[in-house]
């Protein structure tokens, strides 16, 4: 992607203060004469986690292809994230978004703090979060940290701390150097790996002529969800059905991403990313590099955004490593999705 995802951990974390209070009073967000489509829903805004890419083709097909129309709404606005105060949370906090895309991480802290917010939904069931390096001097397990120069964000040491707690690494044991996302500081030899996004630094690396590896968090130890379908408790318990048709509307748009890598990335560098100088070559790689995070065997079994108990739970587990002690009913509520594949169960994947 055109720019780093991985300063989204410090700009997410704007705003948190006041949640509790601010949240009490969110409702949805209607645009005047917000009138019409199949069943009246009115228009709400989608408050995006990032700058508008390919992460969110999903998004975009179900815009494009009338699947929110259908649906009843008269329009989803998708609200760009990425700037400063521009948090899902915060978001949802102001009433400036109706449902909004955010991380277990992000939203955990802000629920602790008295948010009633809830998890409706996850479309990585793995969060992009890697240890990326190269072929020549691979890190292919956590204990291949050892020993290694590591480059890590401010922004991102709640989760280098928990992977390395995951792991009984010691912190001494690595030396962490600051770090930019620039991967230069890789190929010339600065850094034997750092802490980066899968579905963006190995794709780059590669245009670039180099052979990547990488090591997913969620396969050393700490699985999250990411790309996390945050709405208030009001929104669960007031508009139940509209949050039904929203998330089956989400549900066929991100059916054809999946299908489609190529028009996915046209539509994310030619519409509705237009203003961010996309590749249209390299966002086709990325996503199919986020296909592999979005499609899993239980995804296959249950249903796009699903997660089974037994994920759910290991992402408790993985909070609680980061310090984030919460429980699975406090975060998550997936009965909403399992009433949309109860009454039609053809919309999982074929």
């Amino acid at each position: 992607m055109a720019i780093s995802l991985d300063r989204r951990a410090f700009l997410r974390t704007t705003g948190l203060a006041g949640l509790a209070l601010g949240l009490a009073a969110c409702g949805e967000t209607t645009a005047a004469g917000g009138g019409g489509g199949a069943s009246g829903l009115g228009s709400v805004k989608l408050q995006l986690s990032w700058k508008k890419n390919v992460e969110f083709a999903g998004e975009y097909f179900a815009d494009t292809k009338g699947y929110f129309k259908a649906a009843g709404f008269s329009q989803v606005e998708l609200l760009s994230g990425g700037g400063s105060g521009t948090s899902v949370e915060s978001g949802l906090a102001t009433s400036r978004c109706w449902a909004g895309l955010s991380a277990p991480t992000i939203t955990a802290p802000a629920v602790l703090q008295g948010a009633q917010l809830k998890i409706v939904g996850a479309t990585f069931q793995k969060n992009p979060f890697a240890i990326v390096s190269l072929n020549k001097n691979p890190i292919k397990d956590a204990k291949d940290l050892a020993g290694k120069k590591i480059g890590v964000q401010d922004s991102n040491e709640l989760v280098w701390n928990a992977l390395l707690k995951a792991n009984n690494l010691d912190p001494s044991s690595v030396t962490r150097v600051p770090f930019q996302s620039d991967p230069s500081m890789l190929t010339s030899g600065q850094l034997d790996g750092y802490v980066g996004y899968v579905t963006s630094g190995p794709v780059r690396l590669r245009m670039q002529g180099h052979d990547p590896a990488y090591l997913l968090f969620a396969d050393a130890g700490l699985p999250l969800v990411a790309e996390t379908f945050t709405v208030t408790q009001e929104t669960i318990d007031k508009e139940r059905d509209k949050l039904k048709a929203f998330l089956t509307a989400e549900i066929k748009g991100w059916r054809d991403a999946v299908a489609d890598p190529a028009k996915s990335a046209e539509l994310a560098a030619t519409v509705y990313g237009k203003d961010q100088n996309l590749d249209v070559k390299e966002q086709t790689e990325e996503a199919k590099m986020q296909n592999e995070l979005v499609i899993t065997p239980d995804v296959k079994a249950n249903g796009l955004f699903t997660m089974t108990p037994e994920l759910i739970e290991q992402n408790i587990a993985s909070l609680a490593k980061a310090g984030l002690n919460i429980k699975a009913e406090q975060l998550f509520d997936l009965t909403i999705l399992d009433e949309i594949y109860k009454a039609d169960p053809s919309l999982k994947l074929s």
